[in-house]
């Protein structure tokens, strides 16, 4: 047995091993598979398709998919992703795997489509590789990012995900490295935020640099240092201060009255509606609020660092981003792995078979999944 069956006889459901030994002693069929989503998705075949066409050519033969809808489009909750039609055999025990690469990235792409749409101005980085379980979750999340973000670059005009985190999945976004200058740890080992600035442009001269500034809780403070020490980049338009506060805190300066007095007189429409206690706390609680946004945008302002950019992060769901889009929130870009679906059993992929033998058949109650002929 090939290091590639060995890996499908150790992770495909055991029902699916059984089943395939008594097709082989009782007679193989030709079937055909439906496979669909509970949820309205955005559809990301790739990942799926490249992988069962590989196995089933492996094994010596070949199957027929029939997709259908195109890589990017709207699915509704129920609707057939696609047919999948051969030898049981050869497929039976191919389904726990291939729904595994389907229904994660399919609602990667819905939900960074509706965060690049919301924030059209903003330029995103996928920043999930740490939260996801393995290398596997990884590329899925990377793939139905660059979809979903493709597809609100073409309909929404949007700048949507420009990279990721990490150099394997760059690729997905047109790139050959992953993108990102320091982390906490890179501020702590220097002892300041302008060190750790200057160690950085030392190391990497004349590259774009972004400042990571919250490490000692001096966002405001540290910004407006780090701009005077790198004056040359941030004229040019090369410095970007990243805001990560974390939400046991209020950024540099502020507390839930001066929050509120910001908003109330930079985005006033922001606070005079109702808000769930979840918005507000985006709104003008700790962490990075909008705010704390707006706070250092106008620090930076008043200093004449216009073109120094903000980068965002920390915790930017889908709903923070429609939060901050509602408000003008003051963003450049936004460094996020919060795209992954908040509730993974909302990916769970389903596949039935709906034809034995060129037989229309199925369980009782998922008739609409059978092929229109």
């Amino acid at each position: 047995m090939s290091e590639f069956e060995s890996d499908i006889e150790l992770r495909t459901d055991h029902y699916f091993k059984l089943t395939k030994k008594v097709v082989e002693k009782h007679g193989d069929m030709e079937v055909t598979y439906a496979v669909f989503m509970r949820r309205p998705v955005i559809y990301c075949p790739k990942l799926a398709v490249d992988w069962i066409t590989s196995v089933v050519g492996s094994r010596g033969y070949k199957i027929n998919i029939t997709e259908c809808f195109k890589e990017g489009a709207w699915v509704g909750a129920g609707e057939v992703l696609m047919y999948i039609s051969g030898k049981l055999s050869v497929l039976v025990d191919l389904e726990t795997i291939y729904l595994q690469k389907l229904g994660g990235a399919c609602v990667a792409a819905y939900n960074t489509f509706g965060m690049a749409s919301d924030l059209p101005k903003v330029g995103f980085i996928a920043m999930d590789a740490r939260h996801c379980a393995g290398s596997d979750m990884q590329e899925l999340m990377a793939y139905g990012a660059s979809v979903g973000s493709k597809k609100a670059q073409n309909e929404q005009g949007a700048i949507g995900f420009i990279g990721s985190a990490n150099d394997i999945t760059s690729h997905f976004f047109g790139k050959k490295k992953g993108i990102g200058t320091m982390p906490h740890a890179l501020v702590g080992y220097a002892g300041s935020t302008v060190e750790a600035a200057k160690m950085f442009s030392n190391t990497y001269p004349n590259c774009p640099l972004t400042v990571l500034v919250d490490y000692f809780g001096k966002e405001i403070t540290d910004s407006l240092e780090a701009c005077n020490v790198m004056k040359e980049l941030a004229d040019k338009g090369l410095l970007s201060l990243r805001i990560d506060t974390h939400g046991g805190r209020f950024v540099e300066g502020l507390d839930t009255a001066k929050s509120y007095a910001l908003l109330d007189k930079n985005a006033s429409h922001a606070i005079r509606t109702f808000r769930t206690e979840q918005e507000l706390k985006w709104l003008v609680g700790t962490g990075v609020s909008a705010a704390a946004i707006w706070h250092l945008r106008l620090a930076l302002n008043n200093k004449g660092w216009n073109k120094v950019k903000i980068i965002a992060s920390s915790g930017f769901s889908p709903e923070k981003c429609k939060l901050m889009s509602s408000v003008g929130a003051p963003i450049d870009m936004i460094g996020t792995g919060s795209y992954i679906p908040e509730s993974w059993s909302e990916t769970y992929a389903t596949a039935d078979i709906v034809e034995y033998n060129g037989v229309p058949r199925v369980k009782i109650g998922r008739e609409f999944l059978l092929p229109n002929k």
